[in-house]
């Protein structure tokens, strides 16, 4: 059986229907919702196969205009907005039934020489191979996982493991700080391609990120009184990386007012070096 690594690089590989226009695949789940993560990685691919490999994205922002439908492919058309000598510019529109349900800009740059470097060190380092996996921690808080998680366990193309024990009660989660992270990896190899890397690990960031809204509500496994949608994304890549290697993914929460909250994600190696800064905003509704 093909592995999810695998099933994740399948996914990101785009049909290509003319020579702005591309494919993508929507697999058939047992959710409301395309994942977000799914569709900004395909878009990010679409614009990263119009571009000259030599010039690795450097930021990308993303508006999520309309819930994706599940099973149903979606079609990705790239407006070659400029190409000058260092930076190279994409718009991605993404159609689905004839409704655009994503748009996302990214931008592209030619690697040359800084002037300076600094960069804020990560909160704290620790060891990902002594942390249990997501569904082990699960599993050990309530005996068995139940049959949804269970198939989502399987067909998760990367292994989560949170630096902080998962909260379970509602005393456990009142006034604690919104901020969490977690180790991740990619379950296989993902292939030799830094756009594929940077696609994968784009999808990976829109998986936890949001979960730092809710810390200081209600625990995150277990029944949400919250729908939440993400509204916008946005990633700086600062640094090559491999994401089939462990990462760090530092979350904070600044501020959930209006309906609407904010998350800050900084993506670390294991040296500490800073790789991936990410922002994204989403709507949170009462059940």
């Amino acid at each position: 059986m093909t592995n999810p690594a695998e099933r994740l690089v399948d996914l990101l590989d785009l049909e290509r229907i003319e020579v702005n226009i591309f494919r993508g695949r929507s697999p058939q789940e047992s959710l409301q919702r395309v994942f977000g993560g799914q569709v900004a990685g395909q878009a990010l691919v679409a614009a990263g196969r119009t571009v000259d490999d030599e010039r690795p994205v450097h930021s990308l922002h993303a508006y999520f205009l309309r819930p994706g439908r599940p099973g149903v492919p979606i079609v990705y058309q790239v407006e070659r907005v400029r190409d000058g000598r260092s930076f190279t510019t994409r718009r991605v529109t993404a159609v689905q039934e004839g409704r655009t349900i994503f748009n996302l800009t990214a931008s592209f740059h030619l690697p040359e020489e800084g002037a300076f470097e600094h960069q804020l060190p990560p909160r704290h380092l620790t060891d990902p191979e002594s942390l249990p996996k997501l569904p082990d921690e699960i599993r050990d808080h309530l005996g068995t996982l139940p049959e949804a998680l269970e198939r989502m366990a399987r067909r998760q193309p990367f292994d989560i493991r949170y630096v902080d024990r998962l909260r379970w009660t509602k005393d456990e989660v009142t006034g604690a700080d919104p901020r969490s992270a977690v180790w991740m990896r990619a379950v296989g190899p993902l292939g030799d391609d830094p756009l594929v890397h940077t696609c994968a690990l784009t999808y990976a960031s829109d998986m936890t990120l949001l979960d730092a809204v809710r810390i200081p509500v209600e625990p995150l496994w277990g029944p949400r009184g919250f729908d939440m949608a993400s509204l916008d994304h946005a990633m700086w890549f600062h640094r090559p990386f491999r994401a089939d290697e462990w990462f760090l993914y530092d979350q904070e929460s600044p501020i959930a007012t209006g309906g609407r909250g904010l998350a800050r994600g900084r993506i670390y190696d294991r040296e500490g070096r800073l790789l991936v800064s990410v922002v994204q905003e989403g709507l949170f509704r009462k059940l």
